[in-house]
């Protein structure tokens, strides 16, 4: 019998081994096929020139800094929000029938497709407040898209903290509110950075809401201020991919090796702020 057991335990971590592998080779497979074909473009003047003769030539400097503006401005706008949201819902909401219908109103909005929030920024943002196609517009607009999950990730997380944590600090003096922020949200802080770092970069992929919100076709100009419109690397993508004819390759998988670039990058460094919070929290 016992050597029965141990040979299930052995089949059985063979078979989630395999299962791990193949549910990342896809990923690898796609990463390793956009940097061969996409890191042959890249130089100096791809990165940093503007682009000329209808987007078939030049670089693509203004849809990396337009894209770069817009990831932060929906980091400016989003963040903050999501997490006192997500705080006030945890540490100061009452049960009750409204806190149970925000909950489920945020989980429903996370499912939303993109491009209704692309039309809903249009509709308010665009031709109601006046902003115009513009940054503000556009980081506006993701900002509201990625709310309901960094709003739902800083819940779950502030929810996995220990309820001692916060008697002992209630015990020894301390306020709800220096509770919360000293000893809570630090506890937390390693989840909350997991829920903003994908919900974020998936804002910076996202191709949908900014189109009718931020990005223009053809800009070969850096943005003044935060009323202009801007290039942006997926809708750049998405338009010499499909509508500007006789484009050379190169050109579409540089930019999605540059697209790619950022989001990686955005993800790696938001991981390494998370693992200095894991640190100190240990």
């Amino acid at each position: 019998m016992i050597i029965i057991k141990d040979t299930g335990e052995k089949v059985f971590k063979v078979f989630i081994n395999a299962i791990g592998l193949l549910s990342i080779v896809p990923v690898i497979l796609i990463l390793f096929f956009i940097t061969v074909k996409g890191v042959s473009a890249i130089n100096f003047d791809f990165i940093f020139s503007m682009p000329t003769n209808g987007m078939r030539e030049g670089g693509i400097f203004p849809a990396i800094v337009g894209t770069i503006y817009l990831t932060l401005g929906t980091i400016i706008f989003a963040v903050p929000f999501g997490i006192f949201t997500g705080i006030y819902l945890v540490e100061y909401a009452r049960e009750s029938l409204l806190k149970r219908f925000i909950n489920l109103t945020i989980i429903n909005l996370a499912g939303i497709p993109s491009i209704i929030y692309g039309l809903f920024g249009m509709a308010l943002f665009v031709i109601f407040l006046n902003f115009g196609s513009s940054i503000l517009s556009g980081s506006l607009t993701l900002g509201i898209m990625c709310l309901p999950v960094i709003i739902t990730a800083v819940r779950e997380a502030l929810l996995n903290v220990p309820n001692s944590l916060r008697e002992a600090s209630l015990a020894l003096g301390a306020t709800k509110w220096e509770t919360t922020m000293k000893v809570v949200l630090p506890a937390a802080s390693p989840g909350i950075l997991t829920g903003i770092i994908l919900s974020i970069s998936r804002a910076a992929g996202e191709t949908a809401p900014i189109m009718f919100t931020a990005v223009a076709f053809y800009f070969p100009f850096l943005p003044t201020g935060v009323l202009d419109k801007v290039m942006a690397l997926p809708y750049h993508l998405f338009v010499i991919s499909t509508q500007v004819p006789n484009m050379p390759l190169s050109n579409m998988y540089g930019t999605l090796f540059v697209l790619v670039f950022i989001t990686v990058g955005f993800n790696l460094l938001g991981a390494f702020i998370r693992n200095i919070y894991k640190n100190k929290g240990e």
